[in-house]
């Protein structure tokens, strides 16, 4: 029997904890019992978001779904929107709003570079009647860490603009503080840092977000946040729920509490860093800029002369670890190792491990045990 080990940036590993809880009997939606759930849920998702002024709604859907719901209640068609992108996430979010007859202007950048805030400003102060900036916080396909805090600076002084942030792989493992930062709009999937299979997907709305939802006029049905608002006033919810998922979510929030979200993100950077300093000694090359590395995923170079798919294939066919080979241009070029929601210590130590050997039984040359002995370095640092 080979034990598993899931070092992707999602879906993530779940605790034993929110397992059992959602192994528990089924309850009815419609009842007292359901309606705590949905409280805690709410509660503790506005704790993890950095929210007093937002609301919050919970979708049973994928983070895309998310993504949707925030084209479909911000905008009508024809609405000036600026997408900003450095990676396959940031581009699908361009991909929605054009499917809704946005009128979308694009900062496109390289995979291997961070958004500029200064960018931004120039466009709106060139187009002062654009609806809404969107932009990825954690780019989970590069691992680039773009900076919400000073973009949500710039577009706060445009009452008529909203900010749309894409933190999918970056709630609960960066810092985001949504009310401080100016963010209108932030969402997550439940497979990433809040350490649950995928099936839910969450959204905060700020009170501008809510403006521009009462002129909005793009069809929505079920992803109608007044649905959601209405039903959350009741602690219920507008459709059937994910009943076990959410169980479970009220589970993880209540170990991310007792964690603390300051020291979940500090926990992070400590691991991503690990990890980082353990490819470095294998001489591998890090894909994202040392000015906008995420601590949800890191990206690395496949060396020259190694197969990169096989490099993937072998560490987890043969050793159990399971990571995330490139997309797009970078299938086969790229490896991408997770750290985001429930990892500790050792799990980084492990990964490394099955890493040099594969690397070693592909033709790779270098210091067997030099990247274990510099995540050591990190983690006990």
């Amino acid at each position: 029997m080979q034990k598993k080990y899931l070092m992707t940036p999602g879906p993530t590993p779940v605790p034993s904890e929110v397992l059992l809880a959602q192994a528990r009997p089924m309850i009815h939606h419609r009842t007292p019992d359901f309606n705590n759930v949905v409280r805690e849920c709410v509660s503790g998702l506005k704790y993890v978001f950095q929210t007093e002024l937002s609301d919050v709604l919970i979708f049973a859907s994928s983070g895309t779904g998310a993504m949707e719901s925030s084209v479909v209640n911000c905008f009508c068609a024809g609405d000036k929107v600026l997408v900003c992108y450095n990676g396959k996430f940031g581009q699908r979010m361009q991909l929605i709003s054009e499917a809704y007859g946005l009128d979308v202007t694009v900062l496109e950048y390289g995979w291997q570079q961070v958004v500029d805030p200064a960018d931004i400003a120039a466009h709106l102060k060139a187009n002062p009647d654009t609806r809404g900036v969107i932009i990825t916080q954690s780019e989970t396909s590069s691992g680039v860490l773009n900076d919400v805090k000073a973009v949500g600076a710039i577009v706060a002084d445009y009452n008529d603009c909203v900010l749309i942030v894409d933190s999918i792989t970056g709630i609960g493992a960066v810092d985001c503080k949504t009310d401080e930062w100016h963010l209108d709009v932030v969402m997550t999937g439940s497979q990433k840092g809040l350490m649950l299979p995928p099936g839910l997907a969450a959204v905060t709305v700020s009170p501008k977000a809510w403006k521009a939802y009462e002129r909005s006029t793009l069809p929505k049905f079920y992803f109608d946040w007044k649905k959601y608002l209405k039903n959350l006033e009741k602690d219920t919810t507008p459709f059937t729920p994910a009943v076990s998922l959410m169980i479970g979510l009220a589970e993880s929030i209540k170990l991310m509490r007792e964690e603390g979200i300051e020291n979940i993100i500090t926990r992070h950077a400590r691991l991503a860093e690990a990890t980082r300093k353990g490819c470095e000694a294998l001489g591998l090359e890090l894909f994202a800029p040392a000015e906008g590395r995420g601590n949800a995923v890191t990206p690395v170079w496949v060396p020259e002369g190694v197969d990169g798919k096989k490099l993937v294939s072998l560490m987890k066919n043969k050793h159990g670890v399971t990571i995330a080979g490139g997309q797009d241009d970078y299938t086969g070029r790229i490896i991408r190792i997770g750290h985001l929601g429930y990892f500790g210590d050792f799990d980084i130590i492990t990964t490394l491990a099955a890493l040099e050997m594969s690397l070693m039984e592909l033709g790779y040359d270098f210091e067997p045990g030099s990247g274990i002995k510099a995540a050591e370095a990190v983690l006990m640092g």
